[in-house]
């Protein structure tokens, strides 16, 4: 079931919203301002997220160039009451997917969240279609091997390679200590997931800005991890 975040303060506009995504068969969450909104979706894993312009405590802009900025990328379509066209350019330059104006029918919406939830999944299943992967100022090449941060060339081991490009062609998901012990060591291969702990501190300490408060590679507590990229 495809999760999707709405992010509006309308009540009206919640309910029937909510209501109609539901009866699709989405599972939907709803924050009602800027910085909830901004926080449960760099919290969760949502396959789309519904964002309005106009909020309170902020702007659906720049919930959106701080969800891109930080490398979530959950596809993003824009809600407004607004419809020049330089509210679309921005909107799109800042990291939107998509932008539909109010009113607007029922229908269409269905059909913009099916699209671009279909185009994310083409895109994020499985092993990554394209050679390389950007999240932040953090660049892959998995060709190469070989990974940047600002541009300047990164030193990790192969394990940690392997660490990180399971964690980019999963990403979004919880991954078990065992799970990545399994897929990334070899099954048996090691007798503790401290393994795992260990070598996620060092991947850490590489990409993350603030390692102690890390905005990629997060701790799902009691489980694993999940990698937000």
């Amino acid at each position: 079931m495809s999760r999707v975040l709405l992010v509006e303060d309308e009540p009206g506009l919640v309910m029937t919203l909510t209501d109609r995504l539901m009866a699709e068969g989405y599972e939907v969450e709803s924050a009602t301002d800027a910085p909830s909104g901004l926080e449960m979706a760099a919290a969760g894993s949502f396959d789309a997220i519904l964002l309005d312009v106009m909020l309170p405590g902020g702007n659906g802009m720049d919930v959106c160039r701080t969800l891109r900025q930080r490398g979530l990328q959950t596809p993003i379509l824009m809600l407004t009451a607004k419809g020049q066209v330089v509210d679309k350019v921005v909107g799109l330059k800042l990291g939107a997917d998509d932008y539909l104006v109010k009113p607007f029918e029922m229908a269409e919406l269905l059909a913009r969240v099916e699209a671009l939830i279909r185009r994310s999944n083409n895109t994020s299943s499985g092993a990554p279609t394209a050679e390389s992967y950007r999240f932040g100022d953090i660049g892959v090449d998995f060709r190469k091997a070989e990974v940047t941060k600002g541009g300047q060339t990164l030193e990790l081991s192969a394990r940690e390679f392997k660490l990180l490009k399971y964690f980019v062609e999963h990403r979004s998901a919880a991954l078990t200590r065992d799970e990545l012990l399994n897929e990334v060591w070899g099954y048996n291969a090691m007798p503790s997931t401290r393994t795992v702990d260990v070598h996620v501190a060092w991947l850490r300490q590489k990409l993350e800005d603030n390692p102690r408060h890390p905005q990629y590679i997060l701790t799902v507590h009691g489980l694993g991890y999940k990698f937000v990229g």
